[in-house]
């Protein structure tokens, strides 16, 4: 299977590095207990561990070729250092390949090299949002390309699968739509399942809600990390409540 995602495999790899170093300027040790809403309890040195060792799963993944089953210790008693080089060591085994490139994944749509890198940009981009935010530091703006692929990604892969592999259906049969920057998708839920795909514009048409905004606002929003207001909307509030609550389902 070859990549999925929307941006080249250069910039993903751009991607993991420079959110990794946002990261890891975000983080204060003097807040280390500081307790992250948006992370299920966890506080921001769990979620700076979090990340490193996702780093690590994900070079498990490729080098090895199938999914760690037991949680992988950190490298360093320090979190900072131990996200640095986990990253270190992810982008080295990134770089040995090109997007096509054979990976195992848990995605059977998409088991290459490229799987991993988009994954990995999005997973450290959504936590350095989460950890400037519990630490009440001024946001870094996510670039409009990488909250559009974002999008793509936490629908196709997290809504369109992972509710499938938890056995999630909707119990509202409805398509809500997605419009951002230049891209549409149409989400579908229902008693069989859902499913969300890449469409044209004129295929909102038989959406029961469309869901509208920036890239950004859109990106955090569908992965829980803006409010309502943080988007606009039209057509069916249960249709797209119902989008909403599945995706916290989906992406916990």
């Amino acid at each position: 299977m070859t990549s999925r995602a929307l941006l080249d495999y250069a910039r993903l790899l751009e991607v993991i590095a420079q959110e990794t170093e946002l990261l890891a300027g975000s983080y204060l040790p003097e807040r280390a207990g500081e307790v992250v809403p948006a992370c299920q309890g966890l506080t921001l040195q769990k979620v700076v561990r979090h990340v490193a060792e996702q780093y690590r799963r994900a070079c498990h993944w490729i080098e090895r070729g199938l999914r760690p089953e037991l949680p992988l210790p950190p490298m360093h008693t320090d979190p900072v250092e131990d996200l640095r080089e986990a990253a270190g060591e992810l982008l080295g085994v990134l770089a040995l390949g090109e997007p096509e490139t054979a990976a195992a994944s848990w995605w059977p749509q998409d088991r290459s090299y490229g799987f991993w890198a988009r994954r990995m940009a999005h997973e450290s981009t959504v936590h350095r949002v989460d950890v400037q935010s519990a630490a009440v530091l001024p946001q870094e703006e996510i670039a409009e390309d990488v909250a559009v692929d974002g999008i793509d990604e936490v629908l196709t892969l997290w809504y369109g699968h992972r509710l499938t592999q938890l056995g999630v259906v909707g119990s509202l049969p409805a398509a809500v739509g997605v419009r951002s920057g230049e891209r549409h998708w149409l989400t579908q839920a229902g008693a069989q399942g859902t499913t969300a795909r890449r469409v044209g514009s004129g295929d909102l048409d038989e959406a029961a809600a469309v869901v509208t905004g920036s890239p950004e606002a859109v990106y955090l929003w569908l992965w829980g990390r803006r409010p309502d207001q943080a988007v606009g909307s039209t057509g069916d509030y249960d249709a797209r409540a119902q989008l909403w609550a599945l995706l916290r389902l989906a992406t916990r």
